[in-house]
């Protein structure tokens, strides 16, 4: 079992920044590629950013390039979704995940991830 925690959520204009952190705490933190999913109202959750077990490797969705940074901290057994040039379109219930994956490997599905956190709100004015 692994649970997740995220925090850093809040109200923001556009164009400025958030960073999430989501704190995981359970089995051991680098078995686990990570990911940061969001969903806004009405619409299906999508992938944001995702790192491997190693760290080496990361994904981010096209909406998230060159804006979004996703990292993760082992010592602390964090990730970090750092949020930059935020933009209305941005709103939305982020939520960490964790897959049990190879160690090079992202997912990219909800599906391939196994433990959700709670999710935290995330809401850019105009």
């Amino acid at each position: 079992q692994v649970q997740l925690v995220e925090s850093g959520g809040g109200l923001v204009q556009a164009g400025g920044s958030l960073r999430l952190s989501c704190a995981a705490s359970g089995r051991t933190f680098s078995s686990y590629a990570m990911g940061w999913f969001r969903q806004a109202p009405g619409k299906e959750r999508e992938i944001v950013a995702a790192v491997s077990r190693s760290g080496d490797t990361t994904y981010y969705a096209d909406s998230a390039k060159g804006r979004f940074t996703i990292s993760r901290d082992y010592a602390k057994n964090t990730v970090i979704l750092q949020m930059n040039s935020l933009k209305p379109e941005d709103t939305a219930v982020y939520y960490c995940a964790a897959g049990a994956m190879a160690h090079t490997i992202v997912g990219v599905t909800a599906a391939e991830y196994d433990y959700w956190g709670q999710g935290t709100q995330v809401t850019v004015s105009s």
